[in-house]
């Protein structure tokens, strides 16, 4: 029995030190993806609308934009995008990077090695980054226009650690984290207007309206209920240590459907008064730069969604400690 015990004792010693080696050596492992022919335009008219994208409807500044700048990203204002936001998740906590042009930020970066982040979900050196930002489908032009923009703003040196993962976060990153790249081919270029496509292309591929009110696994980033159909919880922008919020069902459900009763009106109303509820994780100061040819294409858009009967209660809730 002794003897069974100690080989056992050994076995398992065994796997847990081959484990924690895999882990670890897979911390580093590297994804092979194609750097898109993306080159940052001087064109004035390029610029603006990388200008246009990145404080409005791509809302950067409500992730790169650090925490003495909240007050003004909530009021809409252009600020500088020098990073530090905190998420605290499960696997640990993440800080979103410095993206100015400075060498502690985007610097150093060619054009495609920042394309190639975007839209294929590959860093610098080669790892999976953590899926945040849903801009894989930017078109060409909108790709090119963001970077061009971000190439003429104010270098900040401001060095982040991106990284601080705990034991599940490493687990997670060796094992779970994978690139998440284009659903199909890009489209080379697509003109704004008030129509129903391009509301999709704005909900999904820009404005990540799914990505935040649609649940997800927090370990992973992964999607795991209805699309649009809210429950998605995420830690409050002013006291994350005792409220966290909960996104609404967006999707046209005569029931549990949040904005089922709005009209095209109320939907642009809404978001022309900005931040109500000064917990919430949504971008309504970018959101508030945005045209109404955009807004009236989401709202287009979101009507066309399969209803989904789906209650994910009080968007504030009071945690207990």
């Amino acid at each position: 029995m002794k003897k069974f015990l100690k080989w056992t004792g050994l076995s398992l010693l065994f796997l847990v030190v081959a484990l924690v080696i895999t882990v670890w050596a897979l911390q580093y492992k590297n994804y092979d993806a194609p750097y898109p022919d993306i080159h940052a335009s001087k064109d004035s008219a390029v610029i603006e609308r990388g200008r246009y994208l990145v404080t409005s409807s791509a809302h950067c500044a409500d992730c790169h934009a650090p925490e003495s700048l909240y007050a003004d990203v909530a009021l809409g204002k252009e600020v500088s995008l020098h990073g530090g936001r905190v998420f605290n998740l499960p696997l640990g906590t993440l800080q979103a990077p410095n993206i100015t042009n400075d060498a502690t930020g985007i610097g150093n970066f060619s054009d495609q090695e920042i394309a190639r982040s975007l839209r294929y979900g590959v860093g610098r050196d080669g790892r999976a980054l953590f899926p945040f930002m849903p801009f894989q489908n930017l078109s060409d032009d909108d790709l090119t226009a963001v970077i061009s923009y971000l190439r003429t703003t104010k270098p900040v040196k401001n060095e982040i650690k991106i990284r601080k993962l705990n034991p599940l976060g490493y687990v997670a990153n060796a094992f779970l984290i994978k690139p998440v790249g284009p659903e199909g081919t890009p489209q080379k270029t697509i003109t704004p207007d008030t129509l129903v496509e391009y509301g999709q292309y704005l909900a999904n591929s820009v404005s990540n309206c799914r990505g935040c009110h649609t649940n997800r696994d927090l370990k992973t980033g992964a999607f795991i209920g209805a699309a649009y159909a809210g429950g998605f919880h995420m830690e409050s922008i002013i006291d994350p240590k005792n409220y966290e919020v909960v996104t609404p069902n967006i999707t046209p459900d005569p029931q549990d459907g949040h904005i089922k009763d709005w009209s095209e009106q109320k939907f642009i109303e809404r978001f022309r008064q900005g931040k109500l509820n000064p917990h919430s994780a949504m971008p309504w100061g970018p959101f508030k730069r945005m045209s109404d040819v955009e807004l009236k294409a989401i709202y287009k858009y979101l009507q066309t969604l399969k209803p989904e009967s789906n209650d994910p209660g009080p968007i504030l809730v009071k945690l207990k400690n």
